[in-house]
């Protein structure tokens, strides 16, 4: 119990209380090493041993343990553990090979001259996108709660007051797609496609070009539900950038996508089903074919495919959200030795 190890002069002192054929008892010895140790041992207690690691100051090989010739009768060397001289030189010619490949393999990955510029311009990017979706929450967030109270105005009047930073902000974000293609980021192409042009979709074509969707309650929800979930994914790629990880925000990151993204989904099928009847009537963006074809394409009958496609792309990135969410927040797997 509570057993007091020191070494000192290369020596190590052993004193403990312990229970033994004799009843309790003060158990106690000295150990005089070959060769110098490191001052610091390392103690395990268990229910049926006491395990003492002691680290050797220069990994070379031992002729004994003890500098006395004759070893002690209370020491028994543990077989399972054993290396004789050939054993330990082989170990460290392979722990010196080990290095030196690792050194090689090191030395022919080419130093990328550009590696501070392109993580000065990730950090910039990351940094002017949260900040813009950081302005939009909060203007949105004051005026609901200021201009919300006893009337919907904050609700109607959504698109004229936040467009022009949303504009900023999406087109701005084109430039990921951007960055995926040209490897820049990690990040697969696909998803970043399927975001991108979706949000981009229904931003400049359903709400920018249609006056009368301007005006729409649902506008409110779109932009809310989109900047919400950017609140917590451009600060944890600018942290990822210098090498930071906050576990709060990796979970944020992680998480708040998936009761967030079904409704900002659903908000972009509401916005799209209430242009429908706009666009059958104004018959905007419809494309008549010349003869002998002599076909109109209604850009309704366009939307309803987009709809299908909405959902399909939904499903692409909930599949590589949630394979990200488990590699960052799922169990690590132990690598078998």
């Amino acid at each position: 119990q509570n057993p007091d190890i020191t070494i000192t002069d290369n020596v190590l002192h052993f004193r403990a209380q312990g229970h033994g054929a004799k009843g309790d008892n003060i158990y106690e010895f000295e150990i005089e090493f070959l060769e110098p140790v490191e001052p610091k041992p390392v103690c395990r207690v268990t229910q049926r041993q006491l395990n003492i690691t002691v680290q050797k100051k220069e990994s070379n090989w031992w002729e004994r343990l003890t500098k006395q010739e004759k070893r002690p009768l209370f020491l028994a060397p543990d077989f399972d553990r054993w290396l004789d001289e050939s054993d330990a030189e082989m170990e460290l010619k392979e722990k010196e090979e080990e290095k030196i490949n690792k050194m090689k393999i090191e030395s022919r990955v080419p130093k990328d001259p550009f590696k501070h510029l392109k993580k000065g311009y990730l950090i910039m990017y990351n940094l002017v996108q949260f900040l813009g979706f950081s302005w939009i929450f909060v203007n949105m967030t004051v005026r609901l709660f200021i201009l919300g109270k006893g009337n919907c105005y904050s609700f109607y009047d959504t698109f004229h007051t936040i467009s022009d930073m949303m504009y900023f902000c999406q087109t701005l974000a084109l430039m990921e797609i951007m960055n995926s293609l040209i490897g820049l980021v990690r990040s697969p192409l696909i998803p970043a496609v399927v975001q991108v042009f979706g949000r981009n979709f229904v931003l400049f074509v359903i709400l920018g070009s249609l006056e009368e969707m301007q005006n729409k309650a649902v506008v409110f929800f779109v932009f809310y539900f989109w900047s919400i979930i950017e609140l917590f994914r451009y600060p944890y790629y600018m942290l990822a950038c210098i090498g930071i990880e906050w576990k709060p925000l990796t979970w944020l990151r992680y998480t708040v996508w998936i009761p967030l993204y079904p409704l900002g989904a659903l908000s972009e099928a509401v916005c799209i089903v209430q242009s429908i009847p706009i666009f059958s009537e104004t018959g905007k963006f419809s494309l008549g074919l010349p003869n002998p074809l002599n076909v109109t394409i209604q850009f309704p009958f366009v939307l309803q495919i987009y709809l299908i496609a909405l959902f399909l792309g939904i499903f692409v990135n909930f599949r590589h959200l949630y394979k990200q969410r488990k590699q960052h927040l799922g169990p690590k797997k132990r690598k078998m030795k």
